[in-house]
């Protein structure tokens, strides 16, 4: 068995450990001693402590190093080398510089603008205040810093997020906004998506296509001819991806899905998320009767293991209209978050990955 989930191990963001190795390092160039350990205040307001991995000095500046520790969290990032190199600059303030394995935003529509390092707005705060902080408690107050953030890795790492697709190029970002990572929490996983429809509007994309993953995308780009940057990999978060794109300005969006994803959604459930949603066989039951299947069929569905045993049983039994009715009953539930503030096309796409329903369909709205 698993590790029950209250027992589960927080981390700490690439944030956190970012500004761990910053307020480290600046210590060490002003006292020209090597630091075995630094606290920090995180965001929530709660102080963590982080030994360092590397620390290096000399008079004009100084490097120091934490490895990410993500918990029991599966984060890519976990086990990544985080270094902070420091230095003074003539004018005062907080330069930041981009190291390797950073990312370096190319696209509009994030909160960071484009030829700047990928380190978000919270990063930068917590930088900053600890900066601050540690010229203070040397009566340096004023004095400039440049605080080159660097990942080893983070190139390498970066191929197993979004960033690649979010004009994010060369690395990872650094990310977090309480400093700390939730084991299995999904918060990281819809801002992405928001990010996404974000870059997507700022780049002027009028219609998106929403897809839960790859192969759903892959379908997806045999039907519709968008620009790269509109297609948006929404995973199990239909409501939020709606909801935002009625606040981002988007004229038009094609949501495609397979019946397991699809079928939840219409059924109520804003999230199709395993442990947010279960499939709703009574519902698929009675969409089955409302097409007209037979008693039988219906009782069938209702009895079904998986979405896909339902669409087999409705296919083997030709059940005219029940993909186009699915469609239409996840296009009703989806005005709950899009509010009519654009155009939306639901399909619905089977193993052989051909298109079984949609809806509106040629004549209806």
């Amino acid at each position: 068995m698993g590790q029950p989930k209250e027992n589960l191990r927080t981390g700490y963001t690439t944030g956190a450990c970012a500004t761990a190795a910053t307020k480290a390092a600046l210590r060490a160039l002003i006292e020209q001693q090597a630091q075995r350990e630094v606290t920090i205040l995180l965001p929530i307001g709660r102080q963590a402590t982080f030994a360092l991995h590397t620390c290096r000095f000399d008079g004009d500046e100084s490097r120091c190093s934490v490895i990410k520790d993500a918990g029991d969290d599966p984060d890519v990032t976990h086990q990544a080398e985080i270094v902070a190199r420091v230095a003074w600059t003539a004018e005062p303030g907080v330069m930041f510089l981009r190291g390797l394995g950073v990312g370096l935003v190319t696209r509009p529509g994030l909160p960071i603008v484009p030829g700047e390092p990928a380190i978000n707005p919270v990063p930068r705060r917590m930088m900053t205040e600890a900066v601050a902080e540690v010229l203070a408690e040397a009566g340096l107050d004023g004095r400039g810093v440049a605080i080159e953030i660097s990942v080893p890795r983070g190139e390498e790492l970066a191929k197993k997020t979004f960033n690649p697709r979010l004009g994010i190029v060369g690395g990872i970002s650094i990310l977090g906004t309480t400093g700390i990572v939730v084991p299995y929490s999904t918060s990281a996983w819809v801002a992405s998506v928001v990010q996404a429809i974000d870059v997507a509007a700022a780049q002027a994309a009028t219609q998106l296509v929403f897809t839960v993953g790859g192969r759903g995308e892959r379908i997806a780009r045999g039907l519709f001819a968008v620009p790269e940057v509109a297609y948006v990999q929404i995973g199990p978060f239909f409501g939020d991806a709606l909801a935002r794109s009625a606040t981002a300005g988007i004229e038009r969006v094609s949501l495609v899905a397979m019946i397991g994803k699809l079928a939840k959604f219409a059924a109520g459930n804003a999230s199709v998320h395993s442990t947010q949603s279960r499939q709703d066989f009574d519902f698929l039951a009675e969409l089955t009767q409302t097409c007209g299947g037979s008693e039988e069929l219906v009782g069938r569905v209702r009895f079904s293991n998986t979405g896909q045993e339902v669409a087999t049983l409705i296919q083997a039994a030709g059940l005219s209209g029940f993909f186009d009715l699915l469609c239409q009953r996840a296009w009703k539930f989806a005005q709950t978050f899009s509010e009519g503030a654009f155009e939306l096309e639901v399909l619905v796409t089977g193993l052989g990955e051909e298109v079984l329903g949609r809806y509106p369909t040629q004549g209806e709205a």
